[in-house]
């Protein structure tokens, strides 16, 4: 109880900080939403596919603020991986249950279930999809988008999206673009590693460029934000963070992602995850930290210092093993390639460490979900095959630049 009196006092505090300081910069959908009656949604019977991140700019739960709006009637909720109420470790599959805290039917949408059914959508006018993402390709939240999508394609429905900010800035455009033979649930739409687009961007994508398949395009509508500049990184939004996921604690971890990311797939590395510093670090028991940092800072990577360290995570499968390898610190986030910092953590592995090759011993499955990850068999291949990173740097980038000219149409934001 003492606990709970002063978690409660904390929240308070910082949303008073919150409001002395001037309020947010910028207002996510959902708060237009309200600002606008809710226009949209008038009269109708809503369904809503959102998670713990789907909050307004003070910290209320979608949930809450749709199940109350006047003249709007939520009957149903909708989890992604993690779950709506984000009591779900990744990966885990989530059954179908009644929220103990409106009394609505809660749709699983990570389990035997990903793309909402006919029988789902049957007491719903319009279906809502409020939820943060990092803008990062291999997270699964935007595949939720998409199949949801179809499913309100499907079904005569409209779909509404309540946009938010891409914490990884709207302008950042990197890695290897997705080949269809690689679509998955962690990669399932042709664009780049980080894609630089907001929900509501990417929605419109998916939907105009063919990419709901059978389905045809959806009645989609976006909610836009107000105050988001595409150069705004999310701790320029003036919003408070709520993890997206268990391992994306803060938001500054959406960047050490892209930095280490892939090497949780391979599963033959770790990459902080375990720890206190969920993919700030890289290491591993056979790892030599000096030489690991001394190498990766020779390579002057621009943004990025490699500091020598060893850590013993203490859940998970890794408990108790004491790793060697690197810090990774932010430096200049402009003057970073993230995608291509990872990439020199990759080949500096394989390069340093030859007798413990990465690929080699990745786990059961571990080539396949990191082939899926990076959306390309190609990159692995070329690891293997000793080809150099600048090689692959110079691909990446002339896709981003392609890709650059195709998203410039659905860009909502300036």
């Amino acid at each position: 109880m003492i606990t709970r009196c002063w978690t409660l006092l904390l929240v308070g505090l910082l949303l008073s900080l919150h409001a002395i300081a001037g309020g947010p910069k910028v207002l996510p959908g959902i708060d237009v939403l309200r600002e606008r009656g809710f226009d949209v949604l008038q009269g109708k019977r809503v369904g809503l596919i959102t998670n713990p991140t789907g909050v307004s700019a003070n910290l209320e739960s979608t949930v809450d603020v749709l199940f109350s709006a006047p003249g709007v009637k939520l009957v149903a909720l909708y989890g992604p991986e993690h779950g709506v109420r984000g009591d779900a470790d990744a990966g885990k599959t989530i059954d179908t249950y009644t929220d103990s805290r409106t009394g609505l039917p809660v749709y699983s949408l990570y389990g035997k279930t990903r793309k909402p059914s006919k029988e789902m959508l049957k007491d719903i006018d319009v279906l809502v999809y409020d939820i943060q993402d990092i803008g990062v390709r291999s997270y699964t939240y935007i595949s939720t988008m998409g199949l949801a999508m179809e499913a309100a394609a499907e079904s005569g429905i409209p779909f509404v999206v309540l946009d938010r900010p891409n914490p990884l800035t709207g302008n950042r455009v990197e890695g290897p673009m997705l080949e269809l033979k690689y679509k998955s649930f962690i990669g399932a739409y042709q664009v780049p590693y980080v894609y630089g687009m907001t929900a509501g961007e990417l929605a419109q994508m998916i939907n105009n460029e063919g990419w709901l398949g059978e389905s045809g395009k959806c009645s989609l509508t976006v909610v836009p934000m107000k105050g988001w500049k595409r150069s705004m990184w999310w701790d320029q939004t003036g919003l408070p963070w709520v993890p997206t996921s268990p391992h994306i604690p803060q938001w500054q971890t959406t960047i050490f992602y892209v930095l280490t990311g892939l090497l949780g797939e391979l599963g033959s590395a770790n990459q902080g995850v375990g720890y206190t510093l969920p993919f700030e670090l890289v290491g591993a028991p056979w790892v030599d930290q000096y030489a690991l940092a001394r190498y990766l800072n020779s390579l002057d990577l621009k943004g990025v210092y490699f500091r020598p360290m060893t850590y013993t995570p203490f859940y998970r499968d890794t408990t108790g093993i004491k790793y060697k390898g690197v810090q990774v610190h932010v430096v200049d986030r402009e003057m970073m390639d993230m995608t291509a910092i990872q990439m020199h953590v990759i080949d500096a592995l394989l390069k340093l460490f030859p007798d413990h090759n990465l690929f080699a011993r990745a786990r059961n499955g571990g080539l396949s979900s990191f082939d899926k990850a990076v959306g390309n068999s190609e990159t692995r291949e070329r690891f293997q095959s000793k080809d150099s990173v600048s090689t692959m740097i110079r691909q990446y980038q002339e896709q981003s630049a392609l890709f650059n000219l195709k998203r410039v149409k659905y860009l909502l934001y300036e």
